[in-house]
């Protein structure tokens, strides 16, 4: 098994202090739990809980959390391979075993990554690993106001949006729950990128899922600050709106490995191209 496979938190969260009245230990954190799930241990007795009343609601919650950070390193070789060399990495999370960078990188030493996140801990852990690194950047900022990523110095200082990008919004559009303002956030992304980009992206549905565990799940994250939606195959296609696509149908994370190793048809069409799990 790679390091894709079964990440795990290389430094201790006791090695770090993040901004102080920054981090909120009273409540869960959406980011902490799935750096729990993960293995990792930048994480507080309060996630730690949740997480735990997440994998009781949906019992495969761990096993999902680490298809999906597999998925995410597969994806960023996949792109890499075909010439992508530069990352925007939406809603990034705590740092852990297989980051963008050192995948990306590990390929293509002049790979570019920018990380963004809104989460004060996950940034700061981000920038006390990431700080002997001049082509790596962590912004604190709201994904889902793309004005203020792509005018941020630590991205617009770092990617040339005059060349193609591989936006990885991996696990991000469940936090955007209202559908109109989810598929603008995506649109305005896509715009920012020429032709050659790339988005990938993934997002929890309800295809191996009961009515019941996704009412339950909805229950454990609303008592974050940022409660998911979950989002039926249809509504996720949707959010694409002109993105063309390498192939139509969504795979499962779990099996995308196969699936990614296929050939796959290029598209003539002059919008970034998108790949999507659910």
């Amino acid at each position: 098994m790679d390091q894709h496979e079964d990440p795990r938190e290389s430094v201790p969260f006791s090695s770090f202090a993040p901004p102080p009245g920054e981090a909120r230990t009273d409540r869960p954190n959406a980011a902490r739990m799935y750096d729990y799930y993960l293995g990792g241990s930048t994480n507080f007795a309060v996630d730690r809980e949740a997480a735990e009343a997440g994998s009781a609601a949906m019992p495969h919650a761990r096993e999902y959390a680490r298809a999906n950070r597999a998925f995410l390193g597969r994806a960023v070789a996949y792109l890499s391979a075909r010439g992508i060399d530069q990352f925007l990495d939406l809603g990034s999370g705590i740092p852990t075993v297989g980051n963008v960078h050192e995948v990306a990188q590990s390929l293509d030493p002049t790979a570019r990554v920018a990380y963004v996140d809104h989460e004060p801990v996950a940034v700061a852990h981000a920038q006390r690993l990431l700080a002997e690194y001049s082509d790596v950047t962590i912004t604190l900022a709201d994904v889902r106001d793309p004005q203020a990523v792509l005018t941020a110095p630590g991205v617009a200082g770092l990617l040339d949006f005059a060349r193609p990008v591989g936006v990885l919004a991996v696990a991000v559009l469940p936090f955007v729950p209202e559908q109109r303002a989810a598929r603008e956030m995506i649109a305005a992304y896509r715009e920012a990128c020429v032709a050659g980009s790339h988005l990938v992206l993934s997002h929890i549905s309800a295809i191996s899922a009961t009515e019941r565990q996704v009412a339950d799940a909805e229950e454990v994250m609303a008592r974050t600050p940022t409660p998911v939606r979950w989002r039926p195959p249809h509504e996720i296609t949707e959010l694409m709106g002109a993105t063309s696509w390498w192939n139509p149908d969504s795979y499962r994370c779990r099996t995308g490995i196969r699936r990614a190793r296929s050939p796959v048809r290029r598209s003539r069409s002059r919008t970034p191209t998108a790949r999507w799990a659910g």
